[in-house]
């Protein structure tokens, strides 16, 4: 799971540095208040987790109740791409069980 993570994270920055302008175009991009706007208006997504990619891009994971869910990359300058969406988000909890305890 962290290795298909940090994946996703150098393909969001990658995706973030070297085609916005082209995302951009192809309507996937746009201010980052305008896509959490709706986001949270066409599925009832909101936040869950954030992580930083690089100094200049954080990867967000907006999930909804009804198990939808958003990955968008935000750069410095407040412009989101989204990186990818789809649906069945399973929010259960993983506990990590140290030797010895």
């Amino acid at each position: 799971m962290t290795r298909r993570l940090v994946a996703t994270m150098g393909i969001a920055a990658a995706m973030m540095s070297a085609a916005a302008g082209q995302a951009n175009a192809a309507g996937q991009c746009a201010a980052r208040t305008d896509i959490v706007k709706a986001l949270g208006e066409k599925f009832h997504e909101s936040e869950t987790a954030r992580g930083l990619v690089n100094p200049s891009v954080i990867l967000e994971v907006f999930v909804s109740e009804q198990g939808t869910w958003t990955i968008l990359a935000t750069d410095t300058h407040g412009l989101s791409c989204v990186i990818s969406a789809g649906e069945g988000w399973d929010r259960t909890t993983q506990v990590a069980v140290l030797p010895g305890t």
